[in-house]
């Protein structure tokens, strides 16, 4: 199972990135730095999701998730390959979690109640009816309560079919 831990921080660079599995230009390195100076390296693959399908462009503050599970080379700055990328924007939130059949994040930080203008896709657009428990999901959301878990009704929930 995936574990998604994450990244944020501002595009300091947007390079090609060859690796000869994609070819040529069908992969970007993402170099991203926090507010303490920290560096990130995220690779961008053809199976990485972006989030609206952003340009992301140097300036832009994101958050890289990656799969802490997956081996990572041992170099510095460290170089993950991004699941998703969220660019962040006003008045939004967004969770990239394994979410249980009760509809709680794998962290127990945010639990999602679905209403009805809720709209539930998946990564290539498609509308999906399944149940939606049990799986990996970008929650994009507004408001929430102050409780463990914070509650929400999203405006979007992603499935990411893995």
């Amino acid at each position: 199972m995936v574990q998604y831990m994450s990244f944020r921080g501002t595009v300091i660079a947007v390079e090609d990135f060859n690796t000869g599995e994609f070819g040529a230009g069908c992969s970007k390195m993402i170099s991203l730095r926090n507010d303490e100076g920290v560096q990130t390296n995220f690779i961008l693959t053809p199976d990485t999701f972006v989030l609206d399908q952003s340009m992301l462009m140097v300036g832009d503050i994101v958050t890289g998730y990656y799969d802490a599970n997956k081996p990572a080379i041992l170099i510095y700055p460290p170089q993950f390959t991004a699941l998703v990328m969220v660019k962040e924007m006003n008045n939004r939130s967004v969770k990239v979690s394994h979410f249980n059949r009760q509809l709680v994040s794998d962290d127990h930080q945010l639990q999602i109640n679905i209403g009805p203008r809720t709209s539930i896709i998946t990564t290539n657009g498609q509308a999906i009816s399944d149940h939606i428990g049990n799986r990996d999901l970008v929650v994009v959301y507004g408001p929430s309560t102050k409780s463990i878990p914070a509650q929400t009704t999203p405006y979007q929930i992603i499935v990411l079919c893995n």
